[in-house]
């Protein structure tokens, strides 16, 4: 595969811009974090609603629901962070918060009455684990100082950014079917630099082991990897190139972040376990 040089610096001008944006909602404090996080679960949750559509056509999708569904994962981010950090002033006014859509999901609920709404229903909730729950989990390496989410998310970007120098040079053998542009050796040498480069900091850091360092780079990047390959399966089912236009050259915001969704509940656990 070689390289498409107008690609390569349209993507490479998107990822500046997408860093920036990252590295200030990362390091500038908690609630620019939260809020950052929150604006993620957004877009990619109208991501994942626009992909389902088209997937299943014959579901019955009453116009607001991703609105409601949407909504209700802020509330969620809005609580789990009071609960983890104490963003909110107390988890009583959390649950103040919450409480008012309650009687919107009862509603919800007796609404969805058709035969397919209950398919509807479960494929919203499934958005709910596909994109909130992870994020959530990357919320609770965040108390625990900015490293470790923002690791992640350069690991994340290293590899996706090596995977694709290797493969456009010297990939030959295809790696999936569902994603035709990956290859092998895109895949291996990705992986093997970013963990090579996730050594040589944990080398020079005295922050965590250099070890701890070398397995969460590992994690990152299989289970990133196969988070693309899941969005990628779920394009083809609804047959659309990009979830969205969001970023020139990368699409849309679930195609930005489909690697760090699967990534970060691996990463969440071994941090817990492991580099706490």
């Amino acid at each position: 595969m070689a390289l498409n040089v107008p690609t390569f610096f349209k993507r490479l001008g998107s990822s500046i811009v997408f860093v920036a944006v990252m590295l200030t909602g990362l390091l500038w404090n908690e609630w620019s974090f939260l809020g950052l996080i929150c604006m993620i679960e957004v877009l990619c949750l109208r991501d994942y609603f626009r992909l389902v559509q088209k997937i299943d056509k014959e579901a019955w999708w009453p116009v607001w629901l991703p609105i409601v569904i949407q909504l209700l994962g802020l509330l969620l981010m809005f609580l789990f962070s009071n609960v983890m950090s104490g963003f909110l002033p107390g988890l009583t006014s959390g649950i103040m918060v919450v409480l008012p859509v309650l009687p919107a999901l009862v509603l919800m609920i007796a609404i969805l009455s058709k035969k397919t709404a209950f398919l509807a229903l479960l494929q919203s909730a499934g958005g709910l684990l596909y994109i909130t729950l992870p994020l959530m989990l990357l919320l609770c390496m965040r108390p625990y100082g900015f490293v470790l989410p923002l690791a992640v998310m350069l690991m994340i970007w290293c590899n996706d950014t090596m995977a694709y120098l290797v493969g456009s040079f010297i990939g030959k053998h295809r790696f999936s079917t569902i994603s035709p542009n990956k290859t092998w050796e895109g895949v291996i040498g990705g992986a093997v630099l970013t963990i090579i480069g996730a050594g040589v900091y944990g080398y020079f850091s005295n922050t965590y082991r250099f070890i701890d360092w070398m397995v969460l780079a590992l994690c990152v990047t299989v289970a990133g990897t196969l988070g693309d390959l899941m969005e990628s399966k779920l394009k083809r089912m609804a047959n659309i190139k990009d979830s969205g236009t969001l970023m020139p050259g990368h699409g849309g915001a679930l195609d930005r972040f489909d690697s760090l969704l699967v990534a970060a509940p691996f990463a969440f656990v071994y941090s817990y376990y492991f580099m706490r």
